[in-house]
């Protein structure tokens, strides 16, 4: 009877260590999506001092962000130094720090409609219920779509939420990319996508102009 005993639980070790008893316990332990929705302290009248506030004052940095091009820009970030939940803000009144003009989604949130950073585009076509437009890759504003019909067409009333894709890293050398690279127009539903492994990369959401701030001249 105690060797039995013994080589069951021998056998319950080995299946808590194994691939498969471990790739779960991961799994449970991963931190459940958050739905960022735009509004409260995501609303278009927020400001630097509330997020602070609201995520902590070391958790929040105002500083240089950089665009497209190497832009330099005046912006907040939450959470600078992870990764996994780290936003940028940027503001249609810099001096006051106020009213967000775009928030760049932490890769663990929810964008109003249902995306989230790592999906593949077919993912996103599904929730969007039709193909939908986007540039081609490798140039500075490459990778953005834009949805003019479907269910992921202005999903949120205050705000208007956007989407870059890339192809992944490890796609077959093989395969000629051509035909989607540079500034042109792609049909998310091109079969090329899928085999160069297509991804959500970045997802943003924008703020309409408040009505009490003077549009800039040019």
């Amino acid at each position: 009877m105690p060797v039995r005993i013994g080589l069951l639980a021998l056998s319950a070790v080995l299946i808590a260590v194994s691939p498969s008893a471990a790739k779960d316990k991961d799994k449970a332990k991963s931190p459940p999506a958050e739905q960022f929705l735009c509004e409260g302290i995501f609303g278009a009248d927020t400001t630097d001092a509330r997020l602070r506030e609201h995520f902590g004052a070391d958790n929040v940095v105002t500083g240089t962000i950089y665009g497209p091009e190497g832009m330099e820009l005046l912006g907040t970030t939450i959470y600078p130094d992870d990764p996994t939940r780290k936003m940028e803000v940027l503001w249609y009144d810099e001096e006051n720090l106020a009213y967000p003009s775009n928030i760049d989604l932490s890769p663990g949130q929810v964008a109003p409609g249902g995306v989230q950073v790592g999906m593949s585009i077919d993912e996103v076509e599904a929730l969007n219920g039709q193909p939908f437009k986007l540039g081609g890759f490798w140039w500075d504003y490459g990778g953005y779509a834009w949805i003019e019909v479907g269910d992921l067409f202005e999903p949120d009333p205050n705000c208007h939420v956007g989407y870059r894709f890339s192809p992944a890293d490890d796609y077959p050398e093989t395969i000629d990319t051509i035909s989607v690279a540079g500034d042109i127009e792609l049909n998310s539903d091109m079969p090329l996508l899928d085999e160069i492994g297509t991804r959500v990369t970045h997802v943003s959401v924008g703020y309409p102009w408040p009505d009490h701030i003077p549009l800039p001249e040019y």
